[in-house]
């Protein structure tokens, strides 16, 4: 009985599938923008070079300065509002969302490293690190810009071999 209701939930769940990832992408985004907002433009703005977080240390055991004395707070807050941007609107989702990654994965290393990201609070940055590991996987989804642009790409293609007599 139970594997019913199961199966039942699971259609209704398919039929809203392109709508609840593009929720997903686009809701995940777009608060990912407010704390590159913050950074950039907030009360405390980050300065490119010379001041913020010019050194990046992991649990004092691996410490780097950054080169030519970048503000790794400023370089967040570029990827966090820009990077955002693109993926709201999904385009190039996978590449810019592999830099989200990296970044929450640095977030959670150099501000949140503990086993329990509750303790530290570093749970957001683990959730967004989560979503955008699912959007690197699998893209932005049929409402996105990358879909469009494919769409595109493929009729282009298709009418170059129609114009060359290939079968498509």
């Amino acid at each position: 009985m139970i594997y019913k209701v199961d199966r039942l939930f699971g259609k209704a769940g398919a039929a809203i599938e392109l709508l609840s990832w593009t929720l997903l992408r686009m809701l995940a985004s777009a608060m990912f923008m407010t704390h590159g907002y913050s950074k950039l433009f907030g009360d405390n703005p980050q300065v490119f070079r010379g001041g913020g977080m010019t050194t990046v240390n992991i649990a004092d055991t691996i410490v780097f300065a950054m080169p030519w004395n970048i503000n790794a707070l400023f370089v967040a807050g570029v990827i966090e509002l820009f990077g955002g941007l693109l993926i709201l609107i999904g385009l190039w989702t996978h590449m810019i969302s592999f830099v989200a990654m990296v970044l929450m994965i640095m977030a959670y290393a150099t501000a949140h490293l503990a086993w329990f990201p509750t303790l530290n609070n570093g749970e957001l940055a683990a959730m967004y690190f989560l979503v955008y590991l699912a959007l690197f996987s699998l893209g932005g989804g049929g409402l996105s810009l990358d879909a469009l642009l494919e769409m595109r790409r493929q009729k282009k293609e298709r009418g170059k071999r129609e114009a060359h007599g290939i079968p498509v």
